[in-house]
Formats: C-alpha cells, structure tokens, sequence
C-alpha cells in the first residue's frame, strides 16, 4: 500500500490580524488540495479513471503521470490560497493558474491529468484564503461558497460567457450543457448540494472512507454535465454514464453486497468505450477538500 501525503490539521477560519499573512494556515489549505487529489488517485474502482490499479480509458497518462503532476502543483494551492487572502483580482487568480497548467504539463510530457482540478480546486483555496482574512465564521461549506461569489463571482460569470477552445467548452456549446465555468460562477452548485453532502453523509453513516467517496463520485456521474464524457462519448456516453450511476446508488451504492464488484464491471464497460468522467473526478477531489478544510461539513 503506498502512503498517504502527510496532512497536519484542518484550517481554520478565525480572522488574521490585519497585515499579518496567516501562512501556517494557508499552507495547511493547500496542502488539503493535495491530499485530495491523491484520495481521488487512490480510489479504485472508479469507472473509466486512472487509480493505481490501472489507466482506465487513457492511453497516455498512468498512477506515475498524476504523482508527477501532484508534485508540480503542490505549491500552486498554497499561492493561490494566499492570493486569495490578499483579495487579489481574478485577473491574479487566472494568471496563477494558466502557470501551475503549463507547470503540470511539462511533468507529464502534456498529458492533463488536472486542468479541471487547477481550477475547481484553485477557486476553492482562493474562496479559504479569503474566508481566512474576513475573519469569522469558521470555514464550512457556506462559507466558503459566499466568499467565492462575493469576492469573484462577477468576474467568474464575465469569464463563463468568454468561449474558449478547450474540448469541454466545445462540448457544452454544442449540446446546450453547463460548463465548468458556469459551474464556478453559480457557486459550484453540484459539489455544494450534490457532491458534499453525499460524501459527508457516507462518512456520519459509517461507510469506510473508499465507500464514502465511491458514492460521493457516483453522485456526481449522476448529476454532472460532465463535458469530459461528451468529447469521449458524444452525448449519448453522457447520458449513458449518469443513468449508469443512478442505477449503481439506487441499488445501495459501494456499502451493499458486491458493491465493489458492480463498480469493477462498471469500470470495464466505460473503458471498453474509452469513457472517463473526469469531471466528476474532479468534482470528488474538490469534496474530499471542503470535508477535510471545513468543521461540520
């Protein structure tokens, strides 16, 4: 079993003396990024995603490619943490990106194994670091969703009407989908009613921590205009994808009998149509943060 990247403790969302850079804290909010970006690696079986176990549907990234990438992006949340404490303009925030992307991609030879993590979990460190030097209450999921529309979210719904020429884009153009930066600009609707709760209601249940995120992911696949299916797929890999995941939760989901088994037989289907939700990955690496950053999430 390979080890799990060291974590030291949740944030917190006391208020910073005016001036003074928290960097103990803003240091422990990227690191969480980290962490969840590798207990999303680790999990398997997860239809069609690269884990330890295998490649999945990709051809030319591996478990090795996405270390290389962690790596590469470890500083990244920490920066962007902290930018967000200073309040910094999107324009920053964007910029801080476009260079931890062109970072991941000379460690992985261009592969992009976290272009959609770079800016889902990005925006969600930024949104701490802000919560941080506004002082109290302390970080949980409301919060954190009220400090990235106040202090980004005109910008974000100014940068969803821009198109771009990324595949998912495209895709959610063609189809009439919402894209993931119509995601950021509602206030990542799908991880802060959806993708959250289902991981933080496994957890209270009791469910192992692999059970909780495997159902965290399905819900999702369920839910989620998951653009990264449509480019692999077209719509129908879409649609096929969520009805798919329904059926695995109203079955019982990862904790019934042969759970694992029916999310195996899932996993061969989708990379027998080369289908990979990365979306939806991203979606859970983002929950596995808030649970860890946040009191009572």
């Amino acid at each position: 079993m390979r080890p799990t990247p060291a974590y030291d403790g949740a944030a917190t969302g006391s208020a910073a003396t005016p001036g003074t850079l928290p960097a103990a804290a803003l240091l422990r909010i990227g690191r969480a990024a980290t962490v969840a970006l590798y207990d999303e690696l680790a999990l398997a079986p997860k239809p069609g995603l690269v884990s330890f176990a295998d490649s999945g549907s990709h051809a030319d990234m591996d478990a090795r490619t996405f270390l290389r990438s962690l790596f590469a992006l470890r500083h990244y949340f920490v920066q962007i943490a902290t930018l967000g404490w200073r309040h910094a303009p999107f324009a920053a925030l964007e910029a801080c990106g476009i260079a931890a992307e062109a970072r991941m991609l000379a460690a992985t030879g261009g592969a992009n194994t976290h272009r959609g993590a770079v800016f889902t979990l990005g925006l969600l460190c930024a949104a701490a670091g802000a919560a941080l030097r506004d002082g109290p209450p302390a970080l949980s999921p409301a919060v954190l969703r009220g400090r990235l529309q106040r202090h980004w979210g005109t910008a974000l719904a100014a940068r969803s009407g821009r198109p771009t020429g990324l595949p998912g884009s495209i895709a959610a153009r063609r189809h009439g989908l919402r894209s993931a930066s119509q995601e950021a600009a509602a206030g990542f609707p799908t991880l802060f009613e959806q993708v959250v709760p289902a991981l933080a209601a496994g957890m209270r249940r009791g469910l192992t921590a692999e059970q909780a995120r495997r159902d965290a992911l399905f819900q999702a696949m369920a839910v989620l205009d998951d653009t990264n299916l449509v480019h692999r797929g077209g719509i129908a890999g879409l649609r096929d994808a969520q009805q798919a995941a329904r059926d695995y939760l109203a079955a019982g989901g990862a904790a019934r009998p042969g759970g694992a088994e029916a999310a195996w037989s899932l996993h061969r289907a989708f990379v027998a149509r080369r289908l990979s939700p990365g979306g939806a990955a991203d979606m859970l690496a983002a929950a596995c943060w808030v649970v860890r950053v946040c009191d009572g999430a």
